[in-house]
């Protein structure tokens, strides 16, 4: 924003040079990017973060140098007489406008503003067009809050009408293109015809010209999420939009009209002034907010005195309601959009009283040997921190999205009426249209990753994300879940030399990795199911009995109806619940003794039907009551001539040790009888025979 620092005195005292006042504003949070000398006016450019549209005002710039100086704020004049009642009717027929305030000016003569009017236009970055339009212009940047001026002759019944489009329309706006207003764009209606859109423009039948005679000045106040996301539809930004879409002053609007009609009134001496329209459907309360001393001081890091605190929230606008000795109830003014906590009005007395003066401390962390009843479990953040560090040892990209869905996707990828990842949160005002709600998985995401990355010529695509996922629970807030996916696509032939690997077997040896590195050592891997995945190329992940996540190559079909059927290599994909694995995570690993005693091994070779996975009968060998099993592993997988059809051939070793003795060959061969007895009961096999 810029502002001419001649104009700011007007409203506060100033007593220091050009550059301190910038290093003040920028101390406070109000970062001046650069100044310049017009004609020895000096000007500020000063950025203004999204969340503070009480500062895109001269006004609001004076408030928070009052408040960082104490000096005495000077308001302009805004008193303007009542000559007559006027006859236009306001009707708001929809939520989103919140206040319509507005005046009718007869007599009004169109021409040049004066000359110090301009001059600030033009300091301000703004054009001058006559002294009507300049007159809103200039309230606009004096006060923060935009206005429009109909030419009042050009309305029809004498009526204006807050209303949504209620379908696509076709409008003309002041600059003169024709736009299509969507369906539940705001408008200001007469009583024939739409004659502007709301908080954007104006249109250009309702237009104030040299003729005009009569206009009719408003001043309203309509909900940011509209405002922005007519805006976007339209491509079109203004000053008005700029504020509207950050939030206005639903109380300050009715000053800012008054003001502009003094202007105007000042400028058109013959001019006569209606009694004020004020249509307020319903009057927000005012908020309330406890502020602890004892808050301030611990999120600080000082000790500010009470009546220090309240002094900063004062000279900010702020009122105290009540006080006692730990605290006091603060009222937020109606400028202060973005107060809407106790931290927020600690951040006010921290920016004001100085974070340079809070004293310096080096953070004390105690130094001991950990305890053991809370050291074995990692926390969260150390969970995703070692992922992240594994998957970028992989060779994989981190990629932060959006939370946002199409819910068409869940048709595309075979999600069934009953999953979980069906219970969608819908958004009341989404950023796209597209994708109006939270993704109740990583996977859509990680395939418009996966897509984007292909129309710019990438071949080899490796990404994955650490987000929230959101489910419907039927309350007033969602479940949250944390989730790791990643994406995986590896186009054969850019390379002399390749090890060729089956993705699945790729992306099992992360999830592996990721186990390993967070000291899980009882995960599984089972048939998959999910419905988007290939039957045969596909793995749920379990530890213990919670089923964690999936990993797997898309199937052929889903992989078709992405569009991506025309990719020859497959697509992996894997996801995985955090909370379950944080949950297994250990901070060290658990140490046993040395073995004393020698093991000794035997093998299994083993005929099952080929739907029995190879984890299930490790699984049974692990679960055999035999505190001499130490460990097994299958080495061999066969199925080809000699196997009968539906049938595979696999091949485990198991290791047997005794803590206290060595083992003699009788002993392990009685036990690995029973044991392969138990296997073959268990799953309908046979010992293959050589």
């Amino acid at each position: 924003m810029l502002l001419p620092v001649e104009w700011l005195r007007e409203f506060i005292e100033i007593r220091e040079g050009v550059e301190e006042i910038a290093d003040m504003l920028t101390m406070i949070g109000l970062e001046v990017e650069g100044g310049e000398t017009s004609g020895g006016d000096a000007v500020f450019e000063v950025n203004i973060t999204p969340n503070r549209p009480d500062c895109l005002s001269v006004i609001g710039i004076a408030r928070e140098i009052r408040a960082a100086t104490g000096r005495r704020l000077r308001f302009p004049d805004y008193r303007v007489e009542d000559e007559f009642v006027g006859d236009a009717r306001v009707v708001i027929s929809s939520e989103l406008c919140g206040r319509y305030t507005g005046r009718i000016i007869k007599g009004v003569r169109v021409g040049e503003s004066p000359e110090w009017m301009k001059r600030r236009l033009e300091l301000s970055g703004i054009r001058p067009i006559n002294n009507i339009v300049d007159v809103t212009n200039y309230v606009l940047l004096e006060l923060g809050h935009p206005l429009h001026a109909f030419d009042l002759d050009k309305l029809g019944g004498r009526t204006i009408r807050v209303e949504t489009a209620g379908r696509p329309l076709e409008f003309r706006t002041l600059d003169g293109a024709k736009r299509t207003v969507p369906a539940e764009g705001l408008l200001i209606w007469d009583a024939e015809r739409p004659i502007a859109v709301a908080g954007i423009m104006g249109g250009l039948d309702s237009e104030v010209s040299e003729e005009t005679v009569n206009i009719f000045l408003e001043s309203a106040y309509f909900k940011p999420e509209s405002i922005r996301r007519t805006s976007k539809a339209l491509g079109l930004k203004t000053e008005s939009s700029y504020r509207f879409e950050r939030g206005t002053d639903i109380e300050g609007l009715s000053v800012a009209l008054d003001r502009a009609a003094h202007l105007i009134k000042r400028l058109c001496a013959d001019a006569s002034v209606s009694e004020k329209i004020d249509v307020y459907p319903s009057r927000p309360q005012r908020p309330e907010i406890r502020l602890r001393y004892s808050r301030v001081n611990s999120i600080l890091g000082a000790e500010i005195p009470a009546e220090e605190v309240l002094k900063i929230l004062r000279l900010l606008g702020f009122s105290v309601s009540s006080t006692d000795g730990g605290g006091a109830y603060i009222g937020v003014p109606s400028f202060r959009v973005d107060i809407q906590d106790e931290t927020d009005l600690i951040e006010e007395v921290g920016r004001h009283y100085g974070y340079e003066r809070i004293p310096e401390r080096l953070p004390v962390a105690p130094v001991g040997p950990a305890q053991p009843e809370t050291s074995g479990r990692k926390e969260y953040r150390t969970v995703t921190d070692d992922i992240k560090k594994t998957m970028r040892a992989s060779g994989f990209h981190e990629a932060v999205n959006f939370s946002f869905m199409n819910p068409s996707v869940l048709d595309t990828l075979n999600i069934s009426r009953e999953d979980d990842r069906r219970r969608t949160v819908y958004l009341l005002n989404p950023l796209r249209k597209e994708a109006p709600s939270l993704r109740t998985f990583l996977i859509p995401s990680l395939i418009e990753n996966l897509v984007h990355n292909l129309n710019q010529g990438v071949r080899d695509i490796k990404i994955f994300e650490v987000a929230r996922v959101f489910i419907d629970s039927g309350g007033k807030q969602p479940h949250e879940e944390p989730h790791v996916g990643g994406i995986y696509l590896y186009q054969h032939g850019q390379r002399l030399w390749e090890d060729r690997v089956e993705v699945f077997y790729i992306l099992k040896g992360i999830i592996e990795k990721i186990l390993i590195s967070n000291m899980v050592s009882h995960g599984r891997f089972t048939p998959s199911k999910e419905p988007f995945l290939h039957p045969g190329k596909s793995a749920d992940i379990h530890i213990g009995d919670r089923r964690i996540g999936y990993a797997g190559t898309i199937s052929p079909d889903v992989k078709n109806a992405l569009g991506l059927g025309q990719i020859k290599p497959e697509i992996g994909v894997f996801e995985l619940d955090l909370q379950g694995l944080t949950a297994a995570a250990r901070r060290s690993p658990a140490y046993r003794a040395l073995p004393r005693f020698p093991y000794i091994q035997r093998d299994i070779s083993l005929l099952v039907d080929r739907e029995i996975a190879s984890e299930e009968i490790l699984a049974l060998i692990r679960s055999f009551p035999s505190g001499l099993i130490e460990d097994s592993w299958i080495f061999d997988l066969y199925e080809g001539k000699g196997i009968p059809e539906g049938k595979r051939s696999l091949g485990f070793t198991i290791r047997y040790r005794a803590a206290d003795r060595t083992l003699t060959d009788e002993e392990v061969d009685r036990l690995h009888q029973e044991m392969v007895d138990y296997v073959i009961e268990k799953t309908g096999g046979q010992l293959r025979s050589r």
